[in-house]
C-alpha cells in the first residue's frame, strides 16, 4: 500500500495547526505512528526502543494483552458517564489499599489537576494561604506550580520566579521557594512564616533522590508547625514500589497525588488523604464556607479505571518490581561502564526505576547543583542514542517491564556509539 504521508509531511502539517508545531510535550521533530511492547515506530517506519513510555504511564509496555482485554471488554458497556460507576469505585478501593496516606480519594483526569486540587485542599483544611515548594519541583501547570520550576536566573530564596507568562504577580506572594534536600532552609522558613498551609514536594524530585532522613525531616517539621505535607506522586506512585515513594522511603504524607501509571495509559489521576482532610469535598460535612468544589467530565472514567485496575493487578504479582529494578540496574551499569572506560566524567542520578546521566563529577543534590558541566555533551549523547534507535527524553530514562534481553543488548550497542560520539568531539 502506498504510504501517503511521510514524517516530514506530518511535521509540516503540524506547524500549520499547532503552536511551535507540537502538543507542548515531547520533541515535535518526531511523529509516533504506533507502539507495541517495548517498541515504538515513527511515521517513516523507524523503530525505537521506548524509554520515554509516554512520560511514565506505559510501565507494562504498549498494548499489554491483559490491559487490552480489560479495555475491550469495557468499551461496549460504556466509555464515560459523568456519574459513579462500579469500576471507578473498585479502582478507588485498590488505590486506598496500596497507598498509606489514602483513606479516601477523588479522581481527576490529569496529574496537573490533582496537584492543583491538592494545594486547594490544603488551604481549605488549614485556613492558610502560603505553599512552600522546592526550586525545580514539577507540580503541573497551575499558577502556583509554575513558580520556580525551571528558573533561568538565580534569585534569593524564598522568592518565587514565574515560569510562564499570564500569571498574576500576586501568586508569587503566596509561594515560598526552598532548595531541595536542605532541611535547615525549610526549618528557617517555617519559623519565619506562620501562614503556611502545606509543603509540596516530589519525593524523588525529577530524578534527584532525597538524602537520607530528608523526607522524614520534612514530616517532622510539618508536625511541629501544624503544616500539611503533600507528596506529588504523579511520577513515583506505583513506580518506586507498589505503594509508591511512601512505601519505599517509609514516610507518610498528609495528602498525595497520583497519576500516570494509575490509569494504565488512559487519562486518569487522583488525590487522596485521610477522611478528615477529604471531608472538604463533602458540603454536607463542612458547609458552604469549607466546601471545595471539584468536578470533571472524565473523573472516574470506566475505561481508564479498568486499565488502571488491570495494571495494578499485574504489578502486584511476585517478582514484578524485582524485574523492573534489574532492568534499571542493567541500563545504569552499561552506561556507567562505557562512560568510565572512555574517561568521561558523569553521575547517574535517580532511582533504578527512573534516572539519567549528568555529565559532571559534582554532587547533584538540588536544582542548582544537578547540571551538566558541558551541556553540549548531553545533546550529543541523546542525539546519538536517537540515531541508534533509542527513544528517551533528554533528561530522563524510564525502564519498563516490557524491555527484553534483546532490547538491553541493542541499547548497549547504542550507548557505546553514543559515547564514541562524545569522545570524537
Amino acid at each position: 500500500m502506498l504510504k501517503i504521508n511521510t514524517q516530514s509531511e506530518w511535521i509540516a502539517r503540524a506547524n500549520e495547526v499547532l503552536p511551535a508545531g507540537g502538543f507542548g510535550n515531547f520533541d515535535p521533530g518526531i511523529i509516533i505512528a504506533s507502539g507495541e511492547g517495548s517498541r515504538v515506530w515513527d511515521e517513516d517506519g523507524n523503530e525505537y526502543i521506548d524509554y520515554l513510555i509516554g512520560s511514565g504511564p506505559m510501565l507494562l509496555g504498549h498494548g499489554h494483552p491483559e490491559v487490552m482485554e480489560a479495555v475491550l471488554e469495557q468499551l461496549p458497556k460504556g466509555m464515560t458517564f459523568f456519574a459513579n460507576n462500579a469500576k471507578g469505585i473498585e479502582l478507588a478501593e485498590t488505590i486506598i489499599d496500596a497507598v498509606p496516606c489514602c483513606e479516601q480519594i477523588r479522581f481527576v483526569a490529569s496529574g496537573g489537576e490533582a496537584d492543583m486540587y491538592a494545594i486547594r485542599l490544603a488551604r481549605a483544611y488549614t485556613g492558610r494561604d502560603k505553599i512552600l515548594k522546592f526550586e525545580g519541583g514539577y507540580h503541573g501547570m497551575s499558577a502556583e506550580a509554575q513558580m520556580s520550576l525551571a528558573p533561568s536566573k538565580r534569585v534569593n530564596f524564598p522568592q518565587a520566579v514565574p515560569d510562564s507568562a499570564g500569571i498574576p504577580a500576586g501568586v508569587a506572594e503566596q509561594m515560598l521557594i526552598a532548595p531541595y534536600n536542605d532541611l535547615e532552609a525549610v526549618a528557617a522558613l517555617l519559623d519565619e512564616h506562620d501562614d503556611v498551609a502545606a509543603i509540596m514536594v516530589e519525593p524523588l524530585q525529577r530524578i534527584i533522590p532525597p538524602w537520607p532522613g530528608y523526607l522524614q525531616g520534612l514530616r517532622d517539621l510539618c508536625d511541629k508547625h501544624n503544616v500539611l505535607l503533600i507528596f506529588d506522586e504523579i511520577v513515583t506512585g506505583f513506580r518506586l514500589a507498589y505503594g509508591g515513594a511512601q512505601e519505599k522511603y517509609g514516610v507518610t504524607p498528609d495528602i498525595c497525588t497520583l497519576g500516570k501509571i494509575t490509569g494504565g495509559g488512559f487519562p486518569l489521576a487522583a488525590l487522596g488523604a485521610s477522611a478528615e482532610i477529604m471531608k472538604h469535598f463533602d458540603k454536607a460535612k463542612v458547609g458552604e464556607e469549607g466546601w471545595l468544589m471539584q468536578l470533571g467530565t472524565l473523573s472516574g472514567n470506566p475505561v481508564a479505571s479498568v486499565a488502571g485496575l488491570k495494571t495494578m493487578e499485574i504489578l502486584r504479582r511476585d517478582g514484578t518490581y524485582d524485574q523492573l529494578r534489574a532492568t534499571g540496574v542493567a541500563l545504569q551499569q552499561m552506561q556507567a561502564d562505557a562512560l568510565s572506560k572512555a574517561g568521561i566524567e558523569h553521575q547517574i542520578v535517580g532511582d533504578e526505576t527512573l534516572f539519567d546521566i549528568y555529565f559532571t563529577n559534582g554532587v547533584c543534590r538540588d536544582y542548582r547543583s544537578a547540571k551538566h558541566d558541558d551541556p553540549h555533551r548531553n545533546v550529543i549523547y541523546n542525539a546519538a542514542l536517537r540515531t541508534q534507535g533509542i527513544f528517551k527524553a533528554p533528561g530522563k530514562l524510564y525502564p519498563s517491564l516490557a524491555v527484553t534481553k534483546a532490547d538491553l543488548e541493542k541499547t548497549r550497542d547504542a550507548v557505546d556509539k553514543a559515547v564514541q560520539a562524545i569522545s570524537a568531539t
